[in-house]
């Protein structure tokens, strides 16, 4: 998908059909998607299974959610994503079920090769596995995957794959805290 030692200061990253499918999505996105009411999930559900978007059930995308491209995009059943979440997904990315991604929050699926002459685009998935919950600015690297039950705190950065289940990460970079109490912490 992303093209290979080119100059990126002069030609472009990705394909032509690439930019042009990303470029209709903008537009639709500015036109039908943006602007549409809060309560109107089931539209903006349809929206993006048109441009490829794998949801489940009972998804909550919210208006004003940037999403680059959708179909990259996997989520699962009764999943929320809050105003302000920018989905740069230039990889799939993936939020399995019960996930909450909080406003403002960033999934960032690219980077580039700090270390090659030209700068060299460079993409990985992210992973979401069931009953996370990404708090508010939080942000997530390239080729991150967090444990099922994980909580990562407001403006927490995670630029490695977090792996223990049900803990709680908070800072930048995000350290573990503690471990989560299931059953409503009771």
């Amino acid at each position: 998908m992303i093209i290979q030692g080119n100059n990126p200061y002069v030609q472009p990253s990705f394909s032509m059909a690439n930019r042009l499918m990303r470029g209709l999505w903008g537009v639709v996105w500015l036109i039908l998607f943006r602007p549409s009411p809060r309560p109107f999930h089931a539209w903006r559900r349809l929206i993006l299974r048109l441009f490829g978007a794998q949801l489940g059930r009972h998804v909550h995308v919210y208006p004003n959610v940037k999403i680059w491209a959708p179909w990259a995009l996997t989520i699962g059943n009764f999943v929320g994503i809050a105003d302000g979440v920018t989905i740069y997904n230039m990889a799939p990315i993936s939020i399995d079920d019960h996930c909450v991604v909080s406003q403002g929050a960033h999934l960032c699926g690219g980077s580039h090769d700090i270390d090659s002459a030209n700068f060299q685009l460079i993409a990985k998935p992210i992973n979401l596995e069931k009953n996370v919950w990404v708090c508010a600015e939080a942000f997530i690297g390239p080729g991150v995957t967090i444990a099922e039950g994980c909580v990562l705190g407001a403006r927490a950065v995670a630029v490695k794959s977090i792996i223990e289940p049900w803990s709680v990460w908070a800072g930048n970079p995000a350290v573990m805290k503690r471990v989560r109490k299931r059953g409503g912490g009771k």
